[in-house]
Order: structure tokens, then sequence, then C-alpha cells
């Protein structure tokens, strides 16, 4: 046995206790939260954001702060669309650098013409344009494994739901969904070269979600991303606008050398929105609409900065993301927020479409290894060397 359970064991005491006092301050913190969603002024709040110097990412609000909206009545007939995607990363003790990307596609309609298909399509990329993203003004590359993987990944389950949109009935109103969120977070900071930016997103997300903004030109669409137990805290952090003592917000002025825990804005903090939400929502209700203010977001998305909001799906709260051509379709927003209730309730919790694309999507750990099987297999029948590392082969091996 490689792990000690008794030792293991042993040290469990320790977490508990420490998660038991943590329990007690967010029960705190959440209160005092819940008390300022209340009585905080979103015209103030927005004010105070965009005159001050906030180091916490903070919500766009627009529609409000506290508010909290049924689900309208659904459409008999609609359909609910869905992509998911999984991958197998290079793997560097492998005899053969690729990387496989699974695509699940699950559409389900409903109404008087009641149908169901579920599909995927995996994907080999093995070529050396597929294998690394090149700048064309200079020698510069970087191969695509890893986290940049992740993102074109990502890339890849909107061109793809892009793809089912424009396939699927134009005589039904359509939820279209990604599990996920729409921001590509790893662009966020400074560690991608702007060619990288420019491939991922003028080359690749951006061009996908116009595809989908014109297939909503006509008829009703909702295109939306599904993030299930989120980790956000912009709206929790608008609540520190709120409760800021200073006249003006400046955070590295005035706490910058104040430990977490001793700021005045920190009587809020410690809880996430999701948090928030679950206390302030009822099943099936969602919460005002909100703007995400990330820096990529706001510098490259153009027409699809993204909005968000959060809906009580029952078992849990989720955060919903969506394209501001959604958000700003009353009738959209109103067959997204009504077909969630509906997708979670029947999938007890999580909407069921996402559910039927995900395990079309998903790799088991059996398909993984017979797809490195596959791989040495095309190999050697092609006369290639199939050499890999020894670390690799001792895992096959077993020598006791």
């Amino acid at each position: 046995m490689a792990l000690d359970l008794d030792k293991t064991a042993a040290q469990l005491g320790g977490l508990t206790a420490g998660l038991r006092g943590r329990e007690a301050a967010k029960a705190e913190a959440l209160e005092q939260a819940l008390t300022a969603l209340m009585l905080a002024n979103p015209p103030a709040v927005e004010a105070r954001r965009a005159a001050g110097r906030a180091t916490w990412l903070v919500a766009g609000v627009e529609e409000g702060l506290r508010g909290a909206f049924a689900p309208p009545l659904l459409p008999e007939d609609y359909l609910a669309l869905a992509v998911d995607g999984s991958h197998v990363d290079v793997d560097r003790h492998s005899p053969a650098r690729c990387y496989l990307i699974n695509i699940g596609f699950a559409s389900l309609r409903y109404g008087a013409r009641p149908g169901a298909e579920l599909r995927s399509t995996p994907t080999l990329y093995a070529r050396d344009e597929e294998l690394t993203l090149a700048d064309p003004a200079s020698a510069r590359d970087m191969a695509v494994e890893g986290p940049l993987l992740g993102m074109a990944r990502a890339v890849a389950e909107v061109e793809a739901l892009a793809d089912l949109v424009e396939a699927s009935a134009l005589d039904a109103p359509a939820v279209a969904l990604l599990d996920g969120t729409l921001v590509l977070w790893g662009l966020a900071g400074q560690g991608y070269p702007e060619f990288v930016r420019r491939r991922l997103l003028e080359e690749g997300l951006l061009p996908a979600l116009d595809r989908l903004h014109a297939a909503a030109e006509g008829r009703t669409l909702a295109v939306a991303s599904y993030i299930s137990l989120p980790r956000s805290t912009e709206v929790v952090n608008a609540l520190r606008l709120h409760v800021c003592p200073y006249p003006r917000v400046d955070c590295d002025a005035h706490c910058g050398a104040l430990r977490s825990g001793a700021r005045p804005c920190d009587t809020v903090g410690g809880v996430t929105d999701g948090e928030l939400a679950a206390a302030a929502l009822r099943p099936g209700e969602r919460s005002a609409v909100f703007r995400s203010n990330s820096g990529v977001v706001s510098e490259r998305y153009g027409p699809h900065a993204v909005r968000f909001c959060y809906m009580h799906a029952g078992e849990e709260v989720a955060r919903v993301e969506m394209p501001e051509w959604t958000a700003q379709d009353p009738e959209a927003l109103g067959l997204l927020h009504a077909a969630l209730a509906s997708q979670a309730e029947k999938g007890h919790g999580y909407p069921v479409v996402l559910q039927e694309a995900h395990e079309q999507a998903v790799i088991s750990g059996r398909d993984r290894e017979a797809f490195a099987r596959l791989v040495e297999e095309a190999m050697t029948a092609e006369g290639l060397p199939t050499a890999t590392s020894q670390k690799a082969r001792s895992k096959r091996t077993r020598w006791v």
C-alpha cells in the first residue's frame, strides 16, 4: 500500500478543527454580507468602482444587487442543446507527440415532437502545425499542451456549439449550453504572448461567438455556460466597496499593508458569490445579471462581453455566464432561466442536457490506455520506432 492511511487519519483531527473555526467565521461574514446586500445602493457601488482603485475583481452592477427573479413559463416546444469536451494531453513518455480532443454533443427536443440525438466526435492532432501555435511575424512558437491545450479545447467546444446550433431545427426556441466558463481566464495575465491571444481569441473564440450571434437573429436562441459550485467572489467584492469606510476606494493606499482579516471590508469577505446567492435565493430563482470586468473580456471580447447571474438549481447554486446579446434579449434571458430550472430539476440538480453531453465526451482511464496502445500499434505497423521512457516502462512492469 503506497499511502499509509493510519498515519493520514491521525492528521485529520487538525483538518476538522481548522474547518470548524473557519465555518464559524464564514457564518458571521455571510450574515454581514446579507445585510450589506440589502443596504447597498447599486448606483453608488458602481460609481465607487468606476472612480476608485480596487485590487479585487468587482462585478459590474447594472440591473441591481439584490434582485431575485422566479423562472418564467417554459414554452412547451423547445430545444436544449449542449456540448462538452475532454482531452488526452501530450504525453512526453509516449513515442509519438500528439493529443486528442473528444467533443460530446447532446440535442434534446421537448414538446409535440420529442426526440434526442447524442454523439461524440474525437479529433487527433499530430501535425507540426497543430502541436504548436506559431507567431507568423517571428520564429516564436508555443507547444499546445497543459493549460494552453485546455484553452484550445474550450475554443473547440464553442466552435462545436456553433456547429450544433447551425444544424438545429429553426421551428422552436433553443438554449445552447456549455459546461464551464466563457472567459479564457488563462489569458487574463501576462503569461502568454500576443500571438497566442490572437490565435485563441480573434481567430478562434470570437468568430465562433459571431456565428452563434448570427444564428440568434430571427429566432429565440439563448447561449450560456453553466458553472457548477462556483468559487467566484465578484459580487461579494462589490459589497466590499459598499462597506469600505474611505471616501475613495484605493485598496493599496489604504490597506495594502494590512493582513487578510484586518481590512475593514473583510467583514463581508470569506464567502463566495455562490454561498451568498444560496442564502438570498429560493430554488428556481436567479439573481440580477452582472457584468464581468475581467481584463481579457473588457479588452478583447467586444460585442460578446460576458454577463453572469447566479441561479438556485435546487441542490446547489450555479453561475450562469452569457454573452451580452443573450442577457439583453428579454425573451432569450427568460427562456434560458426557465429551461435551466427545468433541466436542473430533470437532472436532480444539474442540467440533464449537459449531463448527456458530458457522458458522450468523457474519456475514461481505460479509454486512455487503449488510445496509447493504438498509437503504438499504428507506429509499429508503419515500421516507426516506439521507444518510450524507462519510467513509463517501469509503470507497466511489476518486478516484485
